[in-house]
């Protein structure tokens, strides 16, 4: 009998018969079926086979289930999936395979992976009926390499501090990696190795952001956090400058001209990269043309150039609380693009005939030159629609009064009105926050939106109609599905508590159940948290080429198509609609749709880094009113505390149940409530509470309140 040292082929042939076992679900096996499958015919690599199959029954890892025929004692089974790390440096991976449950992996088998990696990780099921447990075998991908933290200089050696919680690592950087880093700063740092056994990976400054606490420093910070780069590559901006600023007459020869017929744009009063117009004439029939003009990004923007592709990495603008860091450079995004007033520019339009009753009697696509009349602010058109003066009053009450009729159709098919308060912020020359303030929507908002969800809608439909089965037009879609039903019904049995009856039998009725319920709530303390919670029991929109409707706006089809300048999905949809419009036959599906997946990424991406800017400056508004006291409503319960929005500004901190010193307090997770164990008093999600400001985390962008009872 050969032992290991005699023969250096017998782990080698040891794993071949275990990848065979495995492949055959653990099927018993003799080892001449197994020499068969490894497509082995002489007589000593079968002896080899057998030797192994029968050699070490303690150690070995084959079992004899009957004469002649092995299985694995215990079947390996690999699993990939995104590791979620917990607070206390384990984590679940959750698998790739939707129908796999979530797999815990303890802190010391997670081998350098890291929060967000996806990975390949070895299951085994514990004894006496306890969930999958794991180890790391393989790091497939890394979420990221580049955070954002703080360096701790010392006399030989600089350690990094993430500001992201879920990175447990500390960061080794070698003196000579500091690229001029003082102690104490803010940087981004990338990851460059990390030695087998190395507690620590080793990392080099890639950017130093600044002054800890400065307002340019900490919003760089969070941009680079969530991935976006704080400036455009030189090959990017060089290919924005060389663009003209003028349109040719060769160009403008090959569009429909609306540059005499009355066009205008409205936008927030500060807004620079103007990419919507609207065009209103009066027909001889008595019906009404109006052109929603997008401007042409596709254009220019030529795909595979520096300038596409950079705009596709960055996926989306980002909007912080007092920056726009935007998908395109300035020169395109606030001037060549920018549809200002009286210039001309190339447009992309939809060109719709409506009649009295807001009926699209004809449709048009394609492309245009127009020169924008004027520019409103949405304060400035509101001023026109409540005065009826000013304007191009007629054009803009006409509009609204058309865009009244689009609306109440689309609510009437069972289009949900979500209507939450988005909190702002006047700021002073310092970045730093003197009040915080809720948007009201009104009438100029709506107007123009109703007009956008048109062309979106008309532009879906013209190609998702066009051609059935495998003759379908690949697209590039809004996709919104229906809402889960089990988070609908938890959802349903809360609004109950607030007296608000909810019917969910089927998608029109939740619907509709759901309008009722958003216009009785409106103006109450407890609209914030309900339209909140009522917006996370729904599915998420997301870019697809599969899916066409919008659950939310009762739309069969609908796309993106309004704005090219800050969403890299318009810009496909853009390209698409001239190649189907120009007799282009079917394109590479697949191709888009890992487009789309990338796209909807990033716009996550961007939305959680303009929640983090948010929670940012409330928690510096609040690190001035220290022992202040508010109103708020308790939007959230867990183990460890309560949530707690307040009224007037809409800043959310959190009541830790240890601060709560007259009982102890403990979660009730099925009624949303924490009750105490002695004198059952109980703190609902909903209640109103009085409550003082008790401390401010900056770097965490956390604040604590306490109860005054």
């Amino acid at each position: 009998m050969t032992t290991k040292k005699e023969n250096p082929y017998q782990e080698v042939l040891t794993q071949l018969i275990i990848d065979i076992f495995e492949k055959s679900n653990n099927k018993p096996l003799n080892y001449k079926q197994v020499a068969s499958k490894l497509n082995v015919h002489d007589s000593d690599s079968k002896i080899a086979i057998a030797n192994i199959l029968t050699d070490h029954p303690k150690n070995s890892p084959f079992l004899e289930v009957e004469k002649g025929k092995f299985k694995l004692r215990q079947l390996k089974v690999y699993v990939t999936g995104k590791v979620d790390m917990t607070a206390e440096g384990s984590a679940y991976i959750i698998p790739q395979d939707e129908f796999e449950n979530d797999i815990f992996v303890a802190p010391r088998k997670l081998r350098q992976a890291l929060h967000g990696d996806i990975v390949k990780v070895h299951t085994f099921e514990k004894s006496r009926g306890r969930k999958k447990e794991g180890e790391v075998v393989e790091i497939i991908q890394r979420a990221k390499t580049d955070f954002t933290g703080i360096i701790n200089l010392s006399q030989n050696f600089a350690f990094f501090i993430a500001d992201d919680r879920k990175m447990l690592h500390d960061i080794f950087i070698p003196l000579d990696n500091l690229e001029g880093a003082k102690d104490g700063e803010k940087v981004v740092v990338s990851i460059i190795d990390w030695p087998q056994g190395a507690k620590n990976p080793i990392g080099k400054v890639k950017t130093i952001l600044g002054k800890k606490g400065e307002n340019n420093t900490e919003m760089n910070a969070i941009l680079a956090d969530y991935g976006f780069p704080l400036k455009f590559p030189k090959k990017v901006e060089e290919e924005a400058n060389a663009l003209p600023e003028t349109c040719s007459k060769e160009e403008i020869a090959k569009r429909r001209d609306f540059r005499a017929i009355t066009t205008f744009t409205i936008d927030p009063a500060d807004a620079k990269d103007f990419d919507d117009a609207i065009s209103f004439q009066q027909l001889e029939n008595g019906n009404y043309e109006i052109g929603v003009h997008i401007a042409d990004v596709s254009h220019y923007v030529i795909p595979e150039t520096e300038l596409d592709k950079e705009a596709y990495e960055r996926g989306t603008s980002v909007y912080l609380v007092d920056r726009v860091i935007p998908m395109l450079p300035e020169r395109l995004s606030n001037g060549v693009c920018s549809l200002r007033p009286h210039e001309d520019k190339l447009c992309f339009s939809a060109v719709f005939e409506l009649d009295e009753k807001a009926n699209v009697v004809e449709q048009w696509f394609g492309r245009t030159i127009i020169h924008s009349d004027r520019r409103f602010s949405y304060e400035e058109a509101q001023e026109v629609i409540e005065t009826k003066t000013g304007d191009f009053s007629s054009e803009i009450l006409k509009l609204n009064e058309l865009a009244y009729i689009l609306r109440e159709r689309k609510f009437k098919n069972g289009a949900i009105a979500f209507e939450s308060e988005e909190v702002k912020f006047t700021l002073d020359e310092n970045g730093k926050p003197t009040g915080v303030y809720t948007k009201v929507r009104k009438d100029a908002h709506k107007l123009i939106e109703d007009f956008m969800l048109l062309a979106n809608r008309k532009v879906a439909e013209y190609i998702g109609k066009q051609g059935k089965g495998k003759n379908k037009l690949p697209f590039v879609y809004r996709f919104h599905d229906v809402p889960n039903p089990e988070t609908l019904t938890t959802f349903s049995q809360f609004a109950a508590r607030f007296g608000h009856k909810l019917t969910i039998k089927s998608d029109k009725e939740t619907a509709k159940s759901l309008n009722a319920l958003m216009t009785k709530i409106e103006g109450s303390k407890e609209q914030n948290m309900l339209t909140s919670l009522a917006i996370r029991s729904m599915a998420k929109a997301i870019y697809t080429t599969k899916g066409t409707s919008h659950y939310g706006l009762s739309f069969d089809y609908y796309t993106h198509f309004t704005s090219p300048i800050r969403r890299y999905p318009d810009v496909m949809v853009h390209r698409l609609l001239a190649y189907y419009l120009s007799g282009g036959d079917k394109i590479n599906a697949d191709h888009y749709e890992k487009m789309c997946e990338h796209t909807s990424q990033m716009e996550k991406k961007a939305a959680e880094a303009e929640r983090a800017s948010i929670k940012y400056k409330q928690a510096e508004f609040l690190q001035e009113q220290i022992g202040t006291e508010y109103t708020g409503i308790i939007s959230g319960v867990t183990e460890w505390g309560m949530y707690v929005e307040i009224e007037t500004n809409k800043c959310e901190g959190m009541v830790r149940l240890r601060d709560i010193n007259d009982d102890f307090y403990v979660l009730d997770e099925k009624n949303f409530a924490i009750i105490g164990q002695r004198k059952k008093k109980k703190y609902q999600l909903g209640d109103e509470v009085q409550i003082k400001v008790k401390k401010v985390d900056l770097d965490k962008r956390q604040i604590d309140f306490t109860l005054i009872s």
